[in-house]
């Protein structure tokens, strides 16, 4: 098959319109006609090769929904005219221990939709089956795209930190993650507390699920919540003082980090040792995680806040998001 994708030459290049053959179909491998792609920050990252993992020349997009156009004959779950989502994984090996224990996106092997191969800023994408997730009947698929890379991330901590219902709960960075992350914690019960360093914002993320907004450059602010909450959620990528966040943390509380801070976290030793609490992170999530949110977005209609650009205006939509005036995630229609 005939791809007409966007790419990059170099690192920070410009896309321009680029074709591709794709082999030949493998036998668990399932082709997607793309209606809509999000745009993620992981993208902008991966044209500058900010991670050192980049193969030009480079088609990115991983926020994917569309279509099944073709299926090899191993295929399971999904056929032909079948509307999935795809993200930033494509693919696994389904037989390690992760991937046979439900952990698929913890695979070894596991394959980037955009690492080593071309991305959905095309006509057609390309994965396994299993990544290839079915839309449930009444999604929005204009704005369905984000949930498959920066919904999960921040859907998933929720699952593994066992966050209840009656918890309180804080989201640290209201920007793409975050915003999604207050809908979802909303949704789910909990008193959520967003920290932002732009109180003029405050109606703004109000309106997207959180209970309250604290001042995260205000120590009396961050102080009259010391003890208290059951879950902390960092969406950011920059180092911050992350003790004033830990002392806000009640007793057993989990600071769980989705935000890919490259500078080494300091973390005073005390201040977990003292009130047994923990850090964590994670990546993405499973498929069967991915279906359990799509599903619950769909139950309470949760979707990203989106903006929408034509394909064909790729560059500006790039320029869009690194001036940082995406509100609040960037959706490509093909």
């Amino acid at each position: 098959m005939k791809v007409n994708a966007y790419a990059a030459s170099e690192a920070g290049g410009k896309l321009t319109p680029f074709q591709y053959e794709l082999p030949a179909l493998g036998s668990e491998e399932v082709d997607i006609k793309v209606h809509y792609c999000g745009l993620c920050h992981s993208d902008l990252s991966m044209l500058n090769n900010e991670w050192g993992m980049t193969q030009y020349p480079f088609v990115p997009g991983h926020e994917v929904v569309g279509e099944v156009v073709a299926a090899g004959p191993e295929v399971k779950s999904v056929k032909p005219g079948d509307l999935v989502g795809l993200g930033w994984n494509s693919a696994s090996c389904m037989h390690c221990h992760q991937c046979m224990g439900g952990n698929h996106h913890l695979c070894a092997t596991v394959q980037g939709t955009i690492v080593g191969r071309h991305g959905g800023f095309a006509d057609h994408v390309r994965s396994h089956w299993s990544w290839a997730t079915p839309l449930p009947k009444g999604i929005d698929m204009q704005k369905a795209g984000p949930l498959f890379c920066g919904g999960i991330t921040v859907f998933n901590p929720i699952i593994i930190a066992g966050v209840k219902p009656t918890d309180k709960v804080g989201v640290i960075g209201i920007g793409g993650l975050g915003h999604m992350a207050l809908k979802f914690l909303n949704k789910w019960g909990c008193e959520v507390v967003a920290f932002s360093s732009s109180p003029d914002k405050k109606e703004k993320i109000l309106a997207m699920g959180a209970t309250r907004v604290v001042n995260s450059r205000d120590p009396k602010e961050l102080e009259s919540i010391q003890g208290s909450l059951d879950f902390i959620l960092n969406t950011t990528n920059v180092t911050l003082d992350w003790n004033s966040y830990l002392t806000t943390l009640a007793p057993k509380g989990k600071f769980h980090t989705v935000g890919a801070v490259l500078e080494p976290m300091a973390i005073p030793a005390f201040s977990l040792i003292m009130g047994e609490k923990s850090v964590g992170g994670s990546p993405l999530g499973s498929p069967a995680a991915t279906r359990t949110m799509l599903e619950f977005c769909v139950r309470h209609d949760i979707y990203p806040i989106v903006e929408e650009f034509p394909m064909a205006k790729i560059n500006e939509a790039f320029e869009h998001l690194e001036a940082g005036k995406a509100r609040y995630r960037v959706v490509l229609k093909a």
